[in-house]
């Protein structure tokens, strides 16, 4: 089926049915308009309307253009010379028939809207022209009866033809003026085929009205919409002033509901949410007042405040300059503009000390920003992390459940509280909230890093201390020894293991090595108390007593049992002892020596020291001599006797038990000793000359 360019073609459905517009598109039923369902003005040439019926006068051969007896007739030509028109009630498609005018002639011609300087140019802009736009000459085959209106320049125009005669197409086509003598009301029905009603569904030029060159207009201001928000926003006021910053929040709320197009009400409610400590929500209703009101010098000043409390300095010192472009004197900006930039600084000064290792100035950097950014949970998280480094672990553990209070799925304070539970050996634990924070961040280096030297630390620590109960202990000294390589930081797990490592080195008899470790044990952990027990017992081992005594007096003061108080007893005791003669050291035997040992060790020693045997030295080399003899003499009274000798171990004071030690004669005790058959004895000839007889 082809499409008339520049004609009309009249189609219509059966009764009942919508008018059939081409290209597939159905129109409104009987009596309704294309457009808007309104039964639209049918013009003729002599400009009558058409909805009275047939026209008075007109060109020969034309009639009324509204009922399709008129078309079936006499069909209008294509811009090709062809006709044609279909009755879709009876599904019939007519033949092409050749046109009664050459191609190109006026029925072909479009139809053009008046000039607006024209008489024929309505005086209203009510209705709007529509025309056909011809079909191209080179389309071939069936086309749509209606094809879509195209925008033109200026009006929108769609222009028809219907076998008018080249004259009259000529004449341009007009929308009479309501209420002149050639305007009249459309036409509401026309009778159609079989006595029931059809809608006129095309015309020559088809009036809608003017919606998109007109807008819709605007509603008067509802003053009573702006008084109940201003109302609103007064009571939010009266709240505020009364720090009843929830109820403020509320009437900000219902003033922004009612007028969400005014910025002072958005800038009220950030300072409210400010004061509730919900800066992010804060942040957003500032941003939202300068948006609407780029001269809202408040709302800039909040928007930084809100920047700068979660620790965005640069983004403060941007809105605090907008401010001070719209008000230089400002001065609540001016001291804003200094925090931010002083924020800043700290900021940089911090992360130069944390790559120093200077935890403790990053910690006080951290404390004089957050001066200022008490919502940055980025400033905390550093903070905390340096105090888990500095051994602050109670702190840390603070800060880091206070952000896990706020956000549960902040992989950083993840992070720092499982740091802190592997530097305080709960490594199992720490492990447990360093995966967790890797599932909340993935690509978390720090959390990454410290699970791997959890887990490595672990597994050496327990191979080492199963090596220990094997009896293996070099294997143990050299998986302790690897432990203490895997993460120096660690200070109380790399206390344990030097205190392992030393435990080792006292069974290996490396006495010096163990006493060592277990200074390094207690300089990383100054509480640990099994260190402290294990140096001092290596001190007694080394007769190191004064040592002992004041390990076991630490331990003591630390936890006082009974235990450490007996260990304390003996470590003074022992320190008694040493400082009284050491008859054991004096004999050059052991303190668990047989009686036969004690009397080979006199036999020697005195032979040795004898002040004949030195009567060539000098007066000061026999006087020494002849004090050591003496001394062995004593030693030898002591332990040869096991009474005495009981007592001296027990660390008496052989004195007070009427054992006088300065009536002692080395030479009686010499003499019995060496006299006797196949003995030797000694006889004076003078005072401190001896002389040797051998029987």
């Amino acid at each position: 089926m082809e499409s008339v360019s520049g004609g009309v073609d009249w189609v219509r459905a059966a009764a009942g049915m919508g008018v059939y517009c081409g290209a597939g598109a159905w129109g409104p039923g009987p009596g309704r308009s294309i457009m808007r369902g309104r039964p639209p003005p049918r013009l003729g040439i002599s400009g009558e309307d058409e909805r009275r019926g047939p026209r008075s006068s007109g060109l020969a051969g034309q009639g009324s253009e509204g009922h399709p007896s008129q078309h079936a007739s006499r069909p209008p030509p294509d811009s090709r010379g062809h006709s044609s028109s279909s009755c879709l009630s009876h599904g019939v498609q007519r033949e092409e028939r050749p046109a009664r005018g050459p191609p190109g002639d006026g029925y072909g011609a479009p139809l053009r809207a008046p000039a607006a300087s024209s008489k024929l140019a309505p005086p209203t802009s009510r209705y709007r022209l529509w025309a056909r736009t011809p079909a191209p000459a080179s389309r071939r085959g069936p086309a749509p009866l209606w094809q879509p209106a195209r925008p033109a320049a200026g009006r929108r125009a769609r222009e028809s033809l219907s076998g008018r005669s080249q004259a009259a197409a000529a004449a341009p086509l007009v929308a009479p003026a309501p209420g002149s003598a050639l305007y009249s009301p459309p036409p509401t029905r026309l009778p159609g085929p079989g006595g029931k009603m059809a809608a006129a569904a095309e015309c020559d030029v088809v009036m809608a009205e003017a919606t998109a060159a007109e807008p819709e207009p605007e509603l008067p201001d509802d003053e009573e919409t702006r008084r109940e928000a201003e109302s609103f926003k007064e009571q939010g006021n009266a709240y505020y002033a009364k720090k009843d910053y929830n109820e403020a929040y509320n009437y900000y709320t219902k003033a922004i509901d009612m007028c969400p197009k005014n910025a002072s009400y958005y800038g009220n409610r950030a300072a409210t949410l400010m004061m509730l400590g919900r800066f992010r929500e804060a942040l957003g209703d500032a941003q939202q007042s300068v948006r609407l009101d780029d001269s809202f010098v408040r709302g800039h000043l909040r928007e930084g405040k809100c920047h700068l409390s979660l620790g965005n300095a640069m983004a403060a010192c941007r809105c605090f300059q907008k401010a001070l472009e719209l008000d230089h004197r400002n001065t609540q900006a001016q001291q804003e503009f200094k925090n931010a930039t002083a924020v800043e600084e700290y900021e940089k000064i911090a992360e130069m000390d944390f790559e120093k290792r200077d935890y403790r100035k990053v910690v006080f950097c951290m404390d004089r920003a957050l001066e200022f950014a008490p919502a940055c949970h980025r400033f905390k998280i550093l903070k905390a992390e340096c105090l888990a480094l500095l051994g602050r672990y109670p702190e840390a553990q603070s800060v880091a459940s206070d952000i896990l209070r706020m956000d549960s799925t902040n992989a950083d304070a993840l992070y720092v509280r499982g740091l802190c539970l592997y530097y305080e050996d709960c490594i199992e634990k720490a492990v447990q909230f360093f995966v967790q924070a890797l599932r909340m961040a993935p690509d978390h280096e720090k959390a990454c890093l410290a699970c791997r030297n959890a887990k490595a630390l672990k597994a050496k620590k327990e191979d080492g201390n199963k090596a220990f109960k094997d009896g293996n202990y070099k294997l143990a000294y050299e998986l302790y020894t690897e432990a203490l390589g895997i993460d120096p930081n660690n200070i109380k797990t790399n206390a344990k293991l030097y205190c392992n490592r030393g435990t080792v080195n006292a069974k290996l008899r490396k006495l010096d090595d163990a006493i060592e470790d277990c200074t390094n044990a207690v300089k990383l952990d100054d509480t640990y108390i099994k260190a402290y027990l294990r140096r001092a017992q290596c001190y007694i081992d080394t007769e190191q007593y004064e040592e002992a005594v004041r390990d076991y007096e630490k331990v003591y003061q630390t936890e006082k049992t009974k235990e450490h108080k007996q260990l304390l007893k003996n470590a003074q005791l022992e320190l008694k002892k040493s400082k009284r003669k050491d008859y054991y050291k004096i004999l050059g035997v052991d303190k668990n020596a047989s009686e036969d040992e004690i009397k080979k060790a006199y036999r020697k020693r005195a032979l040795m020291h004898h002040p004949d045997r030195h009567s060539g030295a000098s007066a000061e080399v026999q006087k020494e001599e002849e004090k050591k003899f003496k001394e062995v003499g004593e030693a030898f009274t002591i332990l040869s006797d096991p009474k005495k000798k009981t007592r001296y171990d027990s660390g008496q004071d052989l004195d007070e038990e009427g054992m006088n030690m300065g009536d002692f004669d080395a030479n009686n005790i010499f003499k019995a000793f060496f006299g006797g058959p196949g003995g030797f004895s000694f006889e004076a000839s003078g005072p401190g000359n001896f002389f040797f007889q051998f029987g």
